[in-house]
């Protein structure tokens, strides 16, 4: 399990940055179009379902009634009609134009860590191993899915990286389909960094992903304090400067042209281990550069069931 970062602490940290570097205190700014079109979404559990009504009880226990546009989408393992959405599930929910619901994911995981163990003929059960903050996870890949998997993560061995999203079911870690493709190396073994972060860009360009984490923000491969319980044996093969928890880091989607500020809620040291590019609509440079939350993610244009988008970050 991750080691939780309570919202009163980053604040705190948050209200200190900003004191020692003499800014002003910044709050997070929602998603944006290049056009100043609004992107929200929202989480929770499924209480109704309807042809043309999605009733959910939110993550503050609060009822919100949205109506699902006639092309709206839903994945819970697949795609699926959104009515047909079983009552009780988690789900995320991107809106448009207020309360109208046009893409709906259920019961969403995503498993990211290094292999430890692979047992199994058919199905197989595979210990990952997702950092300090997630700590170990016993996934299970479906026979149905395994062509799916081995294709972008030939190497189902100790000592390699793993990244696949699913579904939650009945307690169990699922996997269905591949969320990036497993880096050649083995996870010691990620290349050199490139030279200190010069600190002349505004702007740093690579890969957003999302993660499981249930705060609002994301995490941040270097954070230059130790009390963050970060690996600091791992250092991204982007070029990133050091920030600090509570930072407010800038977030741009490079393909949906969409942008916000997000707080730094926790260390991305996983991350840090992966130096691949994304592929959403061009070739990012190497390295991952920020881990979403996936309602942060989906607040910036990204699809669940893809596993990243191009980005720019920089501080709020």
């Amino acid at each position: 399990m991750r080691v939780p970062m309570s919202h009163a602490r980053v604040e705190r940290r948050h209200l200190l940055s900003a004191a020692a570097l003499g800014r002003d205190v910044q709050t997070p700014r929602p998603a944006e179009d290049d056009d100043g079109t609004a992107i929200d979404a929202v989480s929770g559990q499924i209480v109704d379902a309807t042809t043309h009504l999605l009733v959910v009880e939110n993550d503050d226990g609060q009822e919100e009634r949205l109506v699902v546009a006639p092309w709206a989408t839903a994945w819970r393992g697949g795609p699926v009609p959104p009515t047909r959405l079983p009552i009780g599930s988690r789900v995320i929910i991107r809106t448009r134009a207020g309360r109208v619901a046009d893409c709906v994911w259920a019961d969403m995981t995503r498993m990211t860590g290094i292999i430890l163990d692979v047992r199994g003929r058919r199905d197989l059960t595979v210990e990952i191993d997702g950092g300090p903050h997630r700590g170990r996870r016993s996934i299970v890949i479906p026979y149905r899915s395994t062509g799916r998997i081995l294709v972008r993560h030939p190497r189902l061995e100790p000592g390699y990286l793993f990244d696949a999203i699913g579904t939650m079911q009945d307690g169990a870690a699922v996997a269905q389909v591949p969320a990036t493709s497993q880096p050649p190396y083995r996870a010691e073994a990620l290349p050199p960094p490139p030279p200190a972060f010069g600190g002349t860009r505004t702007r740093i360009s690579g890969t957003a992903v999302w993660s499981d984490y249930t705060d609002h923000g994301a995490a941040y491969p270097m954070l230059e304090s130790s009390d963050t319980g970060c690996d600091q044996g791992v250092v991204s093969c982007a070029r990133l400067p050091y920030l600090s928890l509570g930072s407010m880091l800038f977030v741009r989607n490079v393909c949906a042209r969409r942008s916000g500020t997000v707080p730094i809620v926790g260390c991305g040291c996983m991350a840090g281990h992966f130096c691949d590019r994304c592929l959403d609509c061009d070739t990012s440079p190497r390295g991952r550069i920020v881990e979403l939350s996936a309602l942060s993610y989906v607040r910036l244009g990204g699809d669940l069931t893809k596993g990243c988008f191009n980005a720019q970050v920089g501080l709020g």
